[in-house]
């Protein structure tokens, strides 16, 4: 097993070790390839868009981090499309289908561009390569392996010139349109062409020979070169089109049945009948993290209390917090429920025999949601219960008991920056707290002024953070009865420092509590409304984790989750 991931930049130990691995791996794999072009990976990822080029670096990964592949492409700019350069597997390995794993995945994120792929492979006949039979036979086999997916050669060009009678084996350029491009016109061709001759060849091909070569692309269409009897295997290139959704499948155990306690099951099934027939979604099982990514946002203390807690509760028994000794924190009682006032922010958050094992999926949900975006996955989607922002590293409350958002940040700040955007109608303290020092985290809230909303003590406009991260919280409070327009000015703002921020990765504290006649909230967004911020959001154009919080009118909450994501997938 591997996951495929994007090298977002040098600056974090995991990343600056990958790239030194993918230095290593196309050194061995390209031996003749010219040193300034496989190495410095880290200076050009700090660096983009030289020359009008901007570096692609993907890695497959085992298990155990271990890279088994890699792909080094460039974005060109002006004309836009993608260029392949390196793809390599470890030498010494069988491939285990991770070259085509890579190659499909750089379908995707040039379809999600909307950008046709381009290539050089070398021919497979003698005729135009003075290679060995054996040399031949492994072009013609990668020649094959490209045409499975639809991509093949130009023909009819000059651009297999040589450029010296040294030059025994000009390459193909072969074009692959990634469901984006049926056709290549000769005008695009060109253009291609001109930008690989001059910014990628520049030192190597004269002006002459770029003319001529030019010039000779008279099709238009122009001609592919595809093998006779081969039928193509062209896999979809569609994962930017489809909202990758995680379910949590245990939530429904956790069910306290007070009345008026709002934070139900049926709000999930509420959600999945909205998007059914909606919004086009990909259901995909959660995988199982270790608990050293909890431990990692949350003290040991805390999460061995839920679980102790959770565990010792009889069946359809519910203990709350009733006591919050704040004078004397040193010296707790034995007794796991009096504890709980030493963990819990308010009296309404009960624990029960289900608590642990709903809030532990819940949390592995959202780290699934997390690594699909490392996997390049544009949108996916963690829908859960109960919720989390406003769980601390060392606290629990608000319905929430682990902070799923702040888990699955602090798990994608290992490869590069992240903005956490909160739209619910409350502020997440929890989110707030766990990053408030730290400043390749970005935390973001549009919530209720705590004058009057949940949680009363946080979330005011001065938090800024402390420390190295001051300027690295932003809170957007509103006035109890802020109308849209409010809401889309304060949306605007935390947009905006987010884009100057620049993440890699974004994750989404989902609330639909800011909806109209929602019995937790005061504002009125309906799903029109909804459908503008999704789309707003989606613009931002990161890797995005969304993770369900609040919202809880279930009338109306499967219409607003569909129009919201409804938003982010437009076009």
């Amino acid at each position: 097993m591997f996951r495929i991931r994007r090298i977002a930049d040098g600056f974090t130990p995991a990343n600056a070790r990958a790239l030194q691995e993918v230095e290593a791996i196309l050194a061995a794999r390209f031996s003749a390839a010219r040193k300034e072009d496989i190495t410095g990976l880290e200076r050009k990822l700090a660096r983009p868009a030289q020359q009008g080029m901007a570096p692609i670096v993907l890695v497959a990964e085992d298990a155990a981090l271990r890279i088994r592949g890699c792909i080094l492409a460039y974005r060109f700019i002006k004309p836009s499309f993608l260029f392949l350069d390196y793809l390599a597997t470890v030498p010494g390995r069988s491939g285990g289908g991770v070259g085509g794993a890579l190659y499909q995945r750089l379908r995707e994120i040039a379809a999600g561009l909307g950008l046709a792929l381009f290539f050089e492979v070398l021919p497979g006949d003698a005729a135009h390569c003075k290679l060995t039979a054996e040399e031949l036979e492994e072009n013609r086999r990668r020649l094959a392996f490209y045409a499975r997916f639809g991509a093949y050669p130009i023909a009819g060009t000059l651009y297999e010139t040589p450029l010296s009678d040294s030059d025994s084996c000009p390459p193909h350029l072969v074009f692959d349109g990634c469901g984006v491009l049926e056709t290549l016109r000769a005008s695009f061709c060109r253009e291609v062409m001109r930008a690989l001759l001059e910014r990628k060849y520049g030192a190597l091909c004269p002006p002459d020979y770029n003319r001529k070569v030019l010039a000779s692309i008279r099709e238009d269409p122009v001609s592919l070169a595809r093998p006779p009897r081969l039928r193509a295997l062209v896999k979809p290139a569609d994962g930017h089109r489809r909202l990758a959704l995680i379910v949590n499948q245990g939530h429904e155990i956790f069910h306290v049945r007070e009345r008026g306690y709002v934070e139900a099951p049926v709000r999930i099934s509420s959600i999945l009948d909205g998007l059914s027939g909606s919004v086009a979604v990909e259901r995909i099982e959660a995988r199982h993290f270790p608990d050293a990514h909890v431990a990692a946002v949350h003290d040991p203390a805390l999460i061995a209390f839920i679980r102790n807690l959770s565990a010792s509760m009889p069946a359809g028994k519910s203990t709350y917090p009733y006591v919050f000794p704040i004078r004397n924190r040193e010296k707790p009682p034995k007794d796991l429920a009096l504890l709980a006032g030493y963990f819990c922010i308010d009296t309404f958050t009960p624990i029960n025999a289900n608590c642990w094992p709903a809030a532990r999926g819940a949390a592995d949900c959202a780290l699934t949601a997390a690594a699909l975006c490392l996997e390049e996955r544009r949108f996916s989607y963690a829908l859960v219960r109960p919720p989390g922002h406003h769980a601390e590293r060392r606290a629990f409350g608000g319905f929430c008991y682990l902070n799923n958002a702040a888990i699955a940040a602090n798990y994608l700040s290992r490869y590069g920056r992240v903005a956490v955007l909160d739209i619910d109608y409350h502020h997440g303290n929890g989110t707030q707290e766990i990053f408030y020092a730290r400043t390749d985290v970005l935390t973001v809230s549009i919530h209720g002024h705590p004058s009057f909303a949940y949680p009363y003590f946080s979330g005011f406009a001065d938090e800024t953070g402390s420390g190295a991260g001051v300027h690295f919280n932003l809170n957007l409070p509103l006035e109890e009865h802020a109308g849209v327009d409010s809401f889309m000015r304060a949306l605007g703002v935390a947009l905006k420092r987010i884009g100057s921020f620049d993440p890699h990765y974004l994750v989404v504290a989902l609330g639909f509590d800011t909806a109209a006649s929602d019995p937790t909230g005061s504002w009125k967004l309906r799903p029109g409304d909804f459908q503008t911020v999704g789309k707003a959001i989606a613009a931002l154009g990161r890797p995005t984790a969304f993770i369900q919080e609040g919202g809880y009118r279930t009338r109306t909450l499967g219409r607003n989750a569909a129009a919201f994501f409804t938003g982010v997938l437009s076009p």
